[in-house]
């Protein structure tokens, strides 16, 4: 069982990996993930694991509760400013030392002894730095000598040992300015973060026979009745009972048009009741409603990490001890090797290297980068479950997609009914729709439908008609006993199945729209047409998946050859195949992602989009498993790796183009860091640098860094998607 936790005072990302390293290496703990982008740590461990014990072993600063007590651990809007202010007013008032510091070092108008010069220095650089050195202390103290506060005194006392003063303070003035600078930045994120996450509705209007009362959606019961008034969010899942009104879905929709709600529709909690007065009977309870679910989604995703994630943390673990075994070797080796070298010289390169040596811009950036994609595309009514799909979605090279209500509504039209061998057309449909009547299939809806919209008399007859030993014989059709009579209801496969010869085998061959064959007690009956309608978008998404950089489109589908061809042709899908069972889905998934024989190239991916119910075996068996249409589909959000909550399409391509944009983000953060700790470490290294330098490049980074994650969800998607050109997000205030 995984457990959460909330970690509050979690201002340092390279804290945040220690975190998790000291409790993956504790016996007991199958699995730690600590999320500095959400403070929340993702642990499956033994019962009696201390896991907030460990923690403070680690970081005596940081707070740790159970999620329950969420609220405990995260500091409030008023501390965060008490504590802003407090900070900057001691940096300012360190500044103000820093620039008296400054004036004596370089001839001010008194001139002090050089005992008191030091003194005051050295109580300047205490005041600026004591909880940097106290912060160190306590790490030096529990075994860790390569943290960020270690490393930073040590060069500060490197400095004041050689004499240079004024640049020891400088580098806690700036260190500080840049962390307070930095954890604004972070803070910041989390905010916006949280903004997406604060969606819960807070309270229901729970009807009683005492009247209405306004309680927690936690406290309201399956079966209970709500109201939700003008302006309300939906707090529950339910089924409208009494009232008229548009609701607004865009928070798990991600689409701005509202939607016409009526008795007997339902509804999703954190929908928004815009108009008229609903009363709503709870289906689900909260901690399954759809919010919750999309909510608890969008915030566990973080602990899926991507491979580029991981990695990063390794590299972190091991690059600031070889950045500080090289600070030692150009502090002591050319002193040792080169006659003319002087120690003071090759001590400050050195003191260079060290300051410059902190991982934080990597860190950092990263997690918030993925999270900030993770967060963008939920906007979207798109649920990524790990920033490891995230960096799947980025390397998708063919997109399969299942026909029936995914490129095409899948609400079928009855177009004709030819009966055979002397029966009427009004009992044809008659026995077609009492043998479909119990199947979830779109076909077999759309004709039970139209038979009960029908004003023929067949209707009355066929009402009271009992319907029994029915069965569903997947990927071909049913089969049951209608008022005695044995009837089977499908496709060509389910005639030949039942030894079913008919003449009107040529006519199918020819025909574009869905064929069912119907046979009463073995004979051969007639068979009914039925058309669906592509939808609007499917072939502005497949543009844009081309767009974003897929190669191949493929379509795989239960209906017959012509219907298949006829939709692939009009939406230049590139390979369809037709008249497929569940079994032959998965087997042509599994060929195409050998590539037909051939391994696909590299980290390339191959994507499945189908409904999530009928499709769930392709979609487990996809590299990146995708249920399209799934608002309030428990099969959908359990089956899929990406869930695209509405019916469209195009949120496929919407997430191809976030996948990759974010992973372009993530990349540019890494090449950024370190492209300038290379060069200021080749500058330091050859004498070209100073301290200050390195502390403006570090700090400079890390805001640079943070900033570049934060555009994913700051910024709202243009029309066009095509990645190699110019940016494709704009503020909010300029869209």
């Amino acid at each position: 069982m995984i457990e959460k936790y909330r970690i509050g005072n979690l201002d340092c990302a390279a804290c945040a990996a220690k975190i998790e390293n000291a409790l993956n290496r504790t016996e007991g703990v199958q699995s730690a993930s600590v999320d500095f982008a959400t403070g929340c740590l993702h642990i499956s461990a033994a019962p009696d694991i201390d896991v907030p014990e460990i923690v403070r072993k680690v970081d005596p600063e940081v707070r740790v509760v159970e999620d329950s007590q969420d609220d405990a651990a995260m500091e409030d809007s008023t501390e965060d400013a008490f504590h802003a202010g407090r900070s900057f007013m001691i940096l300012l008032i360190c500044a103000l030392l820093f620039a008296v510091v400054l004036a004596l070092d370089y001839g001010g108008p008194v001139d002090f002894p050089d005992s008191v010069f030091t003194a005051f220095t050295v109580a300047v650089y205490i005041a600026a730095g004591f909880s940097v050195i106290v912060a160190a202390a306590k790490t030096v103290i529990s075994g860790d000598f390569f943290d960020e506060n270690v490393l930073m005194v040590i060069a500060t006392l490197g400095a004041i040992a050689i004499g240079a003063y004024s640049e020891a303070v400088a580098v806690m003035v700036f260190y500080k300015t840049g962390d307070f600078l930095q954890n604004l930045a972070v803070h910041r994120s989390r905010r916006s973060i949280r903004a997406l996450l604060a969606q819960k509705p807070d309270f229901a209007n729970l009807v009683s026979d005492s009247g209405t009362v306004r309680t927690s959606p936690e406290s309201v019961q399956v079966g209970d009745t709500i109201l939700v008034k003008p302006g309300e969010k939906i707090p529950l899942d339910g089924t409208v009972t009494t009232g008229r009104s548009m609701v607004d879905t865009s928070v798990l929709t991600g689409e701005s048009m509202p939607r016409s709600i009526s008795p007997e529709d339902d509804v999703h909690a954190g929908e928004v009741n815009m108009s008229g007065v609903l009363t709503v009977s709870v289906q689900r309870p909260f901690s399954l409603s759809t919010i919750a679910r999309m909510l608890e989604l969008v915030e566990n995703a973080s602990a899926r990490k991507s491979k580029t994630e991981n990695f990063i943390t390794r590299f972190a673990r091991y690059y600031t001890p070889a950045m500080v075994g090289l600070a030692a070797c150009v502090a002591f080796l050319p002193p040792l090797l080169i006659p003319e070298a002087e120690f003071g010289q090759w001590i400050y390169r050195a003191l260079v290297l060290l300051v410059i040596s902190c991982p934080c811009a990597l860190v950092i950036s990263i997690p918030l980068g993925y999270f900030g994609g993770i967060g963008r595309a939920s906007k979207s009514g798109i649920l990524v479950k790990g920033s490891n799909f995230l960096d799947a979605l980025a390397h998708v090279h063919t997109v399969v997609f299942d026909k029936t209500g995914t490129l095409t509504e899948g609400v079928f039209t009855l177009r004709k009914v030819v009966p055979q061998n002397g029966l009427e057309p009004d009992n044809l449909l008659g026995y077609a729709a009492a043998a479909l009547g119990n199947s979830t299939h779109p076909v077999a809806r759309s004709v039970a439908g139209a038979f009960e919209r029908s004003d023929s008399s067949a209707v009355q007859s066929f009402s009271g008609t009992s319907t029994d030993a029915w069965e569903e014989i997947s990927g071909m059709g049913v089969k049951a006993s209608v008022g005695g009579k044995v009837v089977a209801a499908g496709n060509e496969r389910l005639m030949q199945r039942e030894n079913i010869t008919h003449k009107a085998l040529d006519i199918h061959e020819s025909l574009d729209d869905t064929t069912v064959h119907i046979s009463i007690d073995g004979v051969y009956a007639g068979y009914i047409l039925v058309g669906d309608r592509i939808r609007p978008d499917a072939a502005t998404a497949i543009a844009r998946l081309r767009e974003n950089g897929v190669r191949r489109v493929v379509m795989l589908t239960g209906d017959n050859r012509n219907a298949a061809q006829r939709v692939a042709s009009k939406l230049d899908i590139d390979d369809y195949h037709a008249g497929l069972q569940p079994e032959d889905k998965v087997r042509i998934l599994e060929d195409l992602m050998q590539g037909g024989g051939k391994k696909a190239k590299g980290a390339d991916k191959i994507a499945f989009v189908g409904d999530g119910i009928n499709d769930s075996p392709v979609i487990a068996r996809a590299d990146v498993g995708v249920a399209m249409g799934a608002l309030g589909s428990d099969a959908a959000i359990e089956t899929a790796d990406v869930v695209l909550m509405t019916d469209s399409p195009d949120r496929m391509a919407e997430a191809v183009f976030v996948g990759r944009r974010t992973r372009v983000i993530v990349w540019q953060n890494i090449v950024l860091a370190l492209s300038i700790k290379a060069i200021v470490i080749g500058f330091g290294a050859f004498g070209l640098a100073t301290i200050w330098m390195a502390v403006f490049a570090d700090v400079g980074t890390a805001l640079l860094a943070v900033a570049n994650s934060t555009r994913m969800l700051a910024g709202k998607h243009q029309a066009s998607a095509r990645p190699d050109t110019a940016e494709r997000f704009v503020p909010r205030h300029a869209a």
